[in-house]
């Protein structure tokens, strides 16, 4: 296997990013006209993939407001619809993050899509900028802050967030000092000028899209930088868009996804002939979780292997907020939980290989930190843990702490992009009552935004992801009906 070829694997692994935000003349939607030259389509390199996945590279400009300038690659994949007589056009798949790639989602969750919307559509993927095998950025973080936990701005045990301070610092500084010139143009609006350039070059006059995560962020951005050139949109795990926070909200939206998700584990964890039962009762499973939390704070246990090598409060913290992405997680918390309390661990857990944990995370920092400008003071982060901590125990101030955009150099280049509901009323918004990640608050804020552009199914399941992942038939089956025919429901609904 080429080095390549485990790039766009791993990448591919990461998934949902260890993301980790400074206005000049902003760049405007018409900045990505031009002429996009063909794609020329080529057999993938890896392994694993569907047989008729096709791979290409599209060159777009580094900098949009300078469209005869350095050009920077995007990596795309195709599975070509299978029944070309019922051939709609191409349906975009947007993977999470920032730093999440949708390249082997063709071959992957594309096939689990039914055959009616396999054969409307020409499955497409792709490496957003910045990530690999496009034009790659990264960090050059310090090993230590490549953690998880560190990523997240964990506050110390008392709530002092001096050290996420200087951790915002330094990354930062490490950020400007490896990043180069490609990480000062990372942003969801060039994320959605990029795929402007990849419709053209696909030869479409509009595009569908099934984004998931971030990734319903960035495709209400795309539709709302060129409404007319969106065809059936799927937003499923709905991202809050609060423009004057942007992703910032995702981050402050743990609060709740933890205390609207949590319930769900703790009665799994008191179920009678549950092996990782953990109580007889749903009601003992948080005190449990919080003293447990609070011994770590004060009495590490050691964890060879692992990244940081202990066990701490905060890394049983941050184990707690992974795991309820999914029940199919929670028997990873549940074996965590029980090791501790014995004072043990279990294996440290494999993590991708350190290049990619860097890639991943200069996408991260660069869209997030550029998108819009974060807090420089660290008594706005100190007056915000400490309220956090006071009413959401569970997540012990980080959401509204200092993540490294606190420290970022660079001024954002142009303003967020406001979600309204200007364009055509083609969006279906498909939303978990239960996820930790992008609370149901979270997507009903952008189901205001929307208006009367969208319809919003609110399905009762627990996960993040529910669309043929975490949800449930009701709501897999009107979001492949609203792909396959564009029929939605007349109103909101509930699943």
């Amino acid at each position: 296997m080429t080095q390549r070829t485990r790039t766009i694997r791993n990448a591919a692994i990461v998934g949902v990013s260890t993301a980790l935000l400074g206005i000049t003349a902003p760049v405007t939607a018409s900045a990505t006209a031009g002429p996009s030259e063909p794609l020329a389509w080529t057999a993938c390199e890896g392994t694993g993939l569907h047989p008729r996945q096709q791979c290409a590279t599209l060159r777009v400009p580094m900098d949009h407001a300078d469209p005869d300038g350095p050009r920077i690659d995007i990596a795309v994949s195709r599975i070509r619809s299978e029944n070309p007589d019922a051939r709609r056009g191409a349906l975009l798949l947007i993977a999470g993050g920032p730093g999440g790639s949708s390249l082997n989602d063709p071959s992957g969750k594309g096939q689990k899509l039914p055959q009616d919307v396999r054969d409307a559509y020409d499955l497409i993927g792709f490496a957003p900028r910045g990530l690999a095998p496009s034009t790659p950025v990264s960090c050059g973080l310090e090993h230590g802050d490549l953690a998880t936990s560190r990523l997240r701005p964990w506050p110390a045990p008392d709530g002092s967030v001096d050290g996420n301070m200087a951790t915002a610092r330094r990354m930062a500084d490490a950020c400007a000092r490896n990043g180069g010139e490609l990480i000062k143009h990372l942003s969801t609006a060039n994320e959605a000028r990029d795929i402007d350039r990849l419709r053209a070059a696909l030869g479409e006059r509009k595009l569908s899209a099934w984004g998931t995560s971030y990734g319903t962020y960035v495709g209400a951005v795309y539709a709302q930088m060129f409404p007319h050139r969106t065809d059936r949109v799927v937003l499923d795990s709905v991202d809050n868009p609060d423009p004057t926070r942007v992703n910032r909200a995702w981050l402050a939206a743990h609060e709740e996804g933890v205390e609207d998700t949590f319930p769900h584990f703790a009665a799994w964890a008191s179920e009678p002939g549950n092996p990782d039962r953990l109580a007889r009762d749903a009601a003992d499973v948080r005190p449990m979780f919080l003293r447990l939390a609070a011994r770590l704070d004060r009495e590490p246990i050691p964890w060879p292997g692992a990244n940081p090598e202990e066990l701490n409060g905060n890394v049983l913290r941050q184990t707690m907020l992974d795991s309820l992405y999914s029940p199919g997680r929670y028997p990873t918390l549940a074996r965590l939980l029980r090791a501790a309390q014995q004072g043990t661990v279990p294996p440290a857990p494999e993590a991708p290989p350190e290049a990619v944990l860097q890639n991943v995370a200069g996408v991260g920092a660069g869209v997030l930190c550029n998108d819009v400008a974060w807090p420089k003071s660290q008594a706005v982060y100190e007056k915000g843990v400490a309220e956090s901590r006071a009413k959401y125990p569970l997540t012990a101030g980080m959401p509204r702490n200092a993540m490294l955009c606190a420290a970022w150099p660079y001024p954002p280049r142009e303003a967020p992009v406001r979600i309204t509901d200007e364009g055509p009323s083609n969006v279906l918004l498909l939303q978990n009552e239960r996820d930790v990640a992008t609370p149901l608050g979270g997507a009903l804020e952008m189901r205001e935004a929307l208006g009367r552009r969208a319809v919003m199914v609110t399905v009762d399941s627990t996960g993040h992801n529910p669309y043929l992942s975490n949800g449930n038939a009701c709501g897999d089956r009107t979001a492949s009906h609203f792909l396959a025919t564009g029929e939605r429901p007349d109103a909101d609904t509930y699943c």
